[in-house]
């Protein structure tokens, strides 16, 4: 009886990592599958469920850095984080001491400031966005060439 449970479990614990992607189940699959395996050969419960976690922990720790280096490498960057690096035009100065500045990219206006206090960057320049801080995009004029 001991070989069904492991068995359903096992997949349950896939059909969760099917619906999710998140590799978080997947390695506790891997243990309940070796139970089961052990289950069918007669092996104790306690047995069972010490191979289950070892073999779990040994699978979760040795492979889901490469798992998740493997299958999040074509991760395309999304919302703000795609505007960082992208061409801007300054349409309100940038005066990070008076608090003001906007630029226009991607068809939108943005609160923008400087990483430099004591930068001013006039009206129509163009800068390239360095990073967000909050709703605020980090300029920095562009550089030519």
């Amino acid at each position: 009886m001991d070989a069904i449970y492991w068995l359903l479990l096992f997949i349950v614990l896939l059909v969760v990592e099917i619906i999710t992607l998140g590799l978080t189940t997947i390695w506790f699959a891997g243990g309940a599958l070796v139970a089961f395996f052990l289950s069918m050969g007669g092996a104790s419960p306690t047995l069972q469920w010490a191979v289950f976690c070892v073999v779990s922990l040994i699978l979760l720790f040795a492979t889901r850095p490469w798992a998740v280096r493997y299958f999040n490498q074509k991760k395309e960057k999304t919302n703000v984080d795609s505007i960082i690096g992208k061409t801007a035009v300054v349409t309100t100065e940038i005066r990070n001491l008076e608090g003001q500045g906007e630029v226009f990219v991607n068809g939108l206006t943005w609160t923008a400031r400087t990483a430099e206090d004591s930068a001013v960057i006039p009206v129509d320049t163009q800068v390239t966005v360095t990073s967000v801080a909050g709703v605020k995009l980090i300029v920095e004029e562009k550089k030519e060439g």
